[in-house]
């Protein structure tokens, strides 16, 4: 049997607020703790409301006393904001719970500030996302190292010559760009039950299906890729407005088996996904250029609304003995994405042929032989142009142009009876005239 002074001990000790009332809101007892976040004892024979600054800001718990002690509820909660008299905002989950003996009416009330925890929640979400914060505080798992396999889709984009624009920046410039992308891309992504990863610096590594289980996530995620691409066009205005230049951004999406957990040490850790669904999802979006989304035949066969599929094709994935296929896609359901296939390329009249030396890249290295091309024509909007040259050249190989001091990235299209249709991959717009 608990004994009165134990629960005075607990009462007196307690690090939440605690209080009786009367049936008529009058303060009959409160402990060091809430004395010390209103600023009263009991001593002073106030109605707990009373106590409580009148800024607007405290409407909402003045009236949750109010109301409570009106309609004489059994019990009542909340989480509300509070001022208090130094200004400070706290945030309080306030309980109330009414107590009737031997015709003598009283409540309890119970206050936890949450304040530090919601502060920590904040930060989690943003250095985080709102998924990874719940799994790491709400759940047993969230706490210890370790993973499970999955079946997950994963999306990955990429700014494509971000790096040769980054150099025409200064740092702030740069940041600012990049911060604006994130904001529309990251509110899109968690629009369509998307978990952020991590940002590959001006790449998006995100996951659907982890942490928490989404029903349809290959569907969510191409529908939220084909999203994404619409609105690069929105961001590229207001890039415009404030002097920035525009950004093309490719998308490969994957669906698969996956290790998702904790991966790290005691001390630090982090939320992860690897294996080789991931893997293949970046090979699959190292051959998409600006404004195109490649996804594989797993995330295809489980699409559950009208897919508009523009072309197939396969290729052989680093130690595996088949060829993986791969489509691009111009939309899903009555989302659709601009054409980028490069088959209706619109040409510039009047152009004059230039040679130019370029190179072969291998993934991110370029090589060091050197190959001599002829630009024959530029189309009108200079993203795409007709490369003729000796050396062979296979669909999407990535190639480094140079003319002077002058670079340019571009990845080949296809082969005509000409030469080579190669889209740019970074910016120059010098080059493009």
């Amino acid at each position: 049997m608990i004994s009165s002074e134990q629960v005075q001990y607990f009462f007196t000790n307690s690090e939440d607020s605690i209080c009786i009332i009367s049936a008529a809101g009058v303060l009959l007892y409160s402990n060091p703790s809430a004395e010390k976040l209103f600023g009263i004892s009991a001593d002073e024979n106030v109605k707990i409301w009373e106590a409580i600054p009148y800024v607007a800001g405290n409407d909402n718990l003045i009236q949750l006393f109010i109301d409570s002690i009106l309609s004489k509820v059994m019990t009542h909660e909340a989480i509300v904001d509070y001022w208090n008299n130094a200004g400070e905002v706290r945030n309080l989950h306030v309980k109330m719970t009414h107590f009737s003996k031997d015709d003598q009416s009283v409540y309890l009330v119970v206050i936890t500030d949450l304040t530090q925890l919601f502060k920590v929640n904040s930060a989690l979400i943003r250095y985080t996302s709102p998924d990874i914060a719940d799994y790491a505080l709400m759940t047993q798992e969230g706490q210890k190292r370790g993973g499970q396999t999955k079946t997950v889709t994963i999306l990955m984009s990429d700014l494509r010559g971000f790096t040769a624009l980054g150099s025409k920046l200064t740092a702030e410039q740069l940041i600012t760009v990049l911060n604006h992308y994130f904001e529309a891309m990251v509110a899109i992504i968690q629009e369509y039950k998307g978990t952020v990863i991590e940002f590959l610096g001006d790449g998006i590594f995100t996951v659907f299906g982890a942490p928490k289980d989404v029903k349809d996530h290959a569907t969510l995620a191409v529908k939220c890729a084909a999203k994404m691409q619409a609105a690069l066009k929105e961001v590229n205005e207001w890039n415009e407005q404030n002097g920035f230049p525009a950004l093309e951004m490719g998308i490969g999406i994957n669906t698969g088996e996956a290790v998702v957990g904790n991966i790290g040490s005691e001390k630090k850790m982090k939320y992860g996904c690897m294996g080789s669904t991931v893997n293949i999802t970046g090979r699959v979006e190292s051959l998409t250029v600006g404004g195109q989304v490649f996804i594989t035949e797993n995330t295809r066969n489980l699409i559950t609304e009208e897919l508009n599929v523009i072309s197939e094709r396969s290729f052989l994935p680093k130690g595996s003995p088949n060829e993986l296929h791969y489509y691009e896609i111009g939309g899903i359901g009555d989302i659709l994405i601009d054409d980028t296939s490069g088959n209706n390329i619109a040409w510039q009249d009047g152009y004059k042929e230039e040679v130019y030396l370029f190179y072969l890249l291998e993934e991110k290295t370029v090589g060091v032989v050197t190959h001599k091309g002829t630009m024959l024509k530029v189309s009108e909007n200079g993203k795409y142009a007709l490369l003729s040259s000796d050396t062979e050249l296979v669909e999407k190989q990535n190639i480094m142009l140079r003319k002077g001091e002058e670079r340019v990235y571009a990845k080949v299209i296809r082969q005509e009876s000409d030469g080579y249709v190669i889209c740019f991959t970074s910016i120059h717009q010098t080059d493009r005239k």
